[in-house]
């Protein structure tokens, strides 16, 4: 049944709702995937952080390299942190018009 399944065209649809950063949270590259549900994260604000995945996120959220995601830093270690959330391609798009990502952030 799933091979005869008709497929949506995403490029369609619109972006409804989309997760705004809160205080405290940070946007982030993931560049790569260091197992234990650890991930090695570019910031926006420069920086190189060792983030992880929280038990609640991991079964809901497959984050793979090259993925842009919203992390808070831990208030003990500041190059450490967990994610909050991950972005699709349509709402990273969405962010850098609306003027919450820079233009070359991610490319």
């Amino acid at each position: 049944m799933g091979r005869y399944r008709k497929r949506s065209n995403n490029q369609n649809e619109q972006v409804i709702r989309v997760r705004k950063p809160r205080e405290g949270e940070i946007f982030g590259i993931v560049t790569a995937l260091l197992g234990g549900s650890r991930l090695r994260v570019s910031c926006i604000d420069g920086k190189e952080r060792i983030v992880r995945i929280p038990g609640r996120m991991k079964r809901e959220a497959w984050i793979r390299a090259g993925d842009v995601i919203l992390f808070v830093p831990w208030e003990i270690d500041d190059s450490k942190g967990d994610v909050v959330w991950r972005y699709t391609k349509m709402q990273v798009s969405w962010l850098k018009s609306k003027g919450f990502l820079p233009k070359e952030f991610g490319e």
